[in-house]
């Protein structure tokens, strides 16, 4: 599941939590945990953090 950032949004100074890159998507699990990814890992891993249940949130402005 996709949905638009409710979280405050992402800034220049949130990383990808596996690379380091600029964070483009938040992921919400649903033990309240939440990981950062940029745009390529979270097209990667976004199968299992779906099977995960956990909610994908994107950021809606260019950082």
């Amino acid at each position: 599941m996709t949905a638009t950032l409710t979280s405050p949004e992402l800034t220049r100074a949130d990383r990808c939590d596996r690379c380091g890159a600029a964070a483009r998507v938040r992921a919400k699990l649903p033990s309240g945990a939440e990981l950062l990814f940029c745009q390529h890992h979270a097209n990667e891993h976004e199968a299992k953090l779906i099977a995960l249940a956990a909610v994908l949130e994107t950021s809606s402005t260019e950082l």
